[in-house]
């Protein structure tokens, strides 16, 4: 890590084998044959970039004009029932790590024990907030988010800051795109499904992105809000902290 976000540098391998962590994929090519290859490949990224900042731009935008009576009634709940900040904002990483300013309508209140801690989340998630989160509609300012460029509609959902020291190379890939106000992952399981389960879901977008496949998690999302699948994991208000996976390229010491 560097200056606050991830850098990814170019001669990181991905192991093949957690005893050989140091042995490459496959043979490294070079020539031309190689560098129009790269540059083919360059190229359909950045089609795919411009045309999915499009997609999210018209799709928001869109969002934005037909929602605007809900969102306005929705903070006039927050202001009553839970106060003043109205909005939730925190520091979350995004492409690449570089962090950015999430924004969420507030769903707890500041409730502290007599030393003045912050109670646990489950003590603090008003009825209200569990409506919200039940049906994600606390997600929604994220649509400022992705205005301005910091988000997608689809993508691996923005996680904590201290999480990227506990990812391990691959998990780290999840970075690799804008995060998302939903994703693959939150159309196949969401906060009922393990982090390791999670984050495997959010390398395969990586891997398997399109419009297309954007729009289908858009349509199950709408449909999973409905039903409220996956809301939470057992026990948890949401889900528990990630404290980092064992395997390939792992740190032990966290």
């Amino acid at each position: 890590m560097r200056g606050g976000y991830w850098i990814w540098p170019s001669d990181v391998v991905v192991c093949e084998d957690a005893r050989d962590p140091i042995k490459p994929i496959g043979p490294i090519r070079t020539g031309a044959a190689h560098q129009r290859s790269a540059l083919g490949v360059r190229l359909m990224a950045d089609v795919h970039f411009w045309g999915k900042r499009i997609f999210d731009l018209t799709f928001t935008i869109l969002g934005v004009v037909i929602l605007a009576p809900v969102l306005v009634a929705l903070a006039v709940g927050v202001r009553i029932g839970l106060g003043v900040p109205i909005l939730f904002r925190q520091v979350r990483p995004g492409l690449r790590g570089r962090p950015f300013e999430i924004l969420k309508f507030r769903t707890m209140t500041d409730a502290r024990d007599a030393e003045g801690r912050l109670l646990p989340d489950a003590e603090r998630l008003t009825r209200f907030g569990r409506f919200l989160r039940a049906t994600s509609l606390d997600e929604l300012p994220e649509l400022v988010n992705v205005l301005k460029g910091e988000m997608g509609l689809v993508g691996p959902r923005p996680l904590l800051m201290q999480y990227l020291d506990r990812y391990t190379p691959e998990q780290a890939r999840r970075h690799e795109v804008r995060p998302g106000i939903t994703g693959w992952a939150q159309v196949n399981g969401r906060n009922a499904i393990t982090w390791e389960e999670k984050f495997k879901l959010d390398v395969w977008y990586v891997d398997n992105q399109s419009l297309w496949l954007d729009l289908k998690i858009i349509v199950m999302t709408i449909w999973k809000s409905i039903r409220r699948e996956g809301i939470s994991q057992s026990g948890h208000a949401t889900m528990e902290e990630f404290k980092g996976s064992t395997g390939c390229g792992m740190r032990n010491d966290i």
